[in-house]
């Protein structure tokens, strides 16, 4: 590991894995020491053509050549921010049809919150225990893991929480909730996906009481899932959706998207509701463009439904005790985290990166770029059964007794 990454450089962990990347291509990353990395990981979710895509490259380097930051957002009409804003419209409910281009996902969940709360008048958020929205100190306010967020604390106030797909709790929603912010799909908590519609019944709820409902789609969102977006797998609007990762192909971005009659209220009594200076950067809008374009113009999406079958028809071992999610969403469960641990750096070592989930110690995140190949899977997967089968052998058989 380079000594300077450590010295000079603020970590995130006492433990980084402290690979030195020298370039990365397609479904592959490759280190400075000469070894190659199939990539199922994706940058978290971010990566979402692949490594180094070829119109999205074109598309950064045709807009570096005309224009980078010429003024802070809202104020100029920028070609690249105006089309991908225009675009992304298209393929979202008729509600859903203005969008604040922001500079990631925990700053677009910043965004909601405050629109949550201009529109209703109201101070009173939810969310879901073992939920993640980011980390700043509004969105961390909406984490539902204590253990991360009480050495901040004081977070801002007024916020409660549910168990996701637990009907009961719904009841929590009353005429005093601006809004409730849910992952369509929980990430950190293991992807966990909404069950026996529990989406439509928060939507109904908050229809019935007046509050907002606001869906994260920062992991789901752009093809993950089969869909643009997790949300149109469930026949479910929601006030506002939150995007990120997925959505650049690779570059730093986040963005909300609500309602024009609600969105204009964070643009005056007072002004500048929300403001960023380098959101809607047009390099990073036309990444987004270049990114959102292939994909609806191409079979990606629908390809990830097809992929996730061949991982599930692949990954059966006695360590696997299921596999989560939707997609290219994927997290396998084994029996600990100790089991997950062992695998996911045996498996970096055999030259595949995996990862891990927030929350949930027993998982193991499978969430390759959508274009890896059938035969990148294939390889994979081999991988993750060969590292299974030494760890196995290795472990006294009563551990892997239901």
């Amino acid at each position: 590991m380079n000594s300077d990454f450590l010295k000079y450089q603020a970590q995130t962990s006492p433990y980084p894995l402290g690979m030195q990347v020298s370039y990365a291509l397609g479904s592959y990353i490759y280190s400075c020491d000469g070894k190659k990395y199939l990539d199922f990981v994706a940058g978290v979710s971010a990566c979402t053509l692949g490594h180094q895509p070829k119109k999205v490259n074109d598309a950064i380097k045709n807009q570096l050549d005309r224009y980078s930051h010429v003024m802070v957002y809202g104020e100029y009409a920028q070609n690249p921010a105006v089309e991908y804003c225009k675009l992304l419209a298209s393929f979202l409910p008729e509600s859903l049809n203005k969008t604040y281009l922001v500079n990631s996902g925990t700053e677009a969940c910043e965004g909601a919150l405050k629109l949550a709360r201009r529109v209703t008048g109201r101070s009173q958020l939810i969310s879901c225990f073992n939920a993640y929205h980011g980390n700043t100190m509004g969105s961390m306010s909406v984490m539902g893991f204590e253990e991360r967020k009480q050495v901040f604390r004081p977070l801002i106030p007024d916020v409660d929480f549910i168990t996701f797909n637990n009907e009961d709790d719904l009841e929590k929603i009353t005429t005093k909730t601006a809004g409730i912010i849910l992952e369509t799909i929980q990430g950190g908590a293991g992807f966990i996906q909404p069950n026996n519609d529990f989406l439509k019944k928060v939507r109904a709820r908050c229809t019935e009481v007046g509050a907002m409902m606001i869906l994260d789609e920062i992991q789901p969102g752009f093809g993950r899932t089969g869909r643009l977006f997790g949300f149109q797998n469930y026949d479910v609007v929601p006030d506002v959706i939150i995007m990120g990762k997925g959505m650049g192909g690779g570059m730093p971005v986040g963005a909300f998207t609500a309602s024009a009659e609600k969105m204009d209220l964070l643009s005056d009594n007072p002004k500048l509701g929300h403001i960023t200076t380098f959101g809607g950067h047009p390099v990073i809008a036309a990444a987004c463009l270049a990114t959102l374009e292939e994909l609806t113009q191409t079979d990606i999406m629908e390809q990830t439904l097809v992929k996730e079958k061949l991982f599930r028809t692949l990954l059966v071992h006695p360590l696997i005790k299921e596999i989560r999610g939707e997609g290219l969403m994927l997290a396998i469960m084994t029996e600990s985290a100790e089991i997950t641990n062992q695998i996911i750096f045996k498996c970096q070592d055999k030259g595949l990166i995996l990862f891990w989930l927030l929350f949930e110690g027993c998982a193991i995140r499978i969430t390759p770029p959508l274009t890896v190949s059938e035969n990148e899977i294939k390889e994979g997967c081999e991988i993750i059964l060969e590292a299974m089968n030494e760890l196995k052998m290795a472990i006294p058989a009563v551990e892997f007794v239901n």
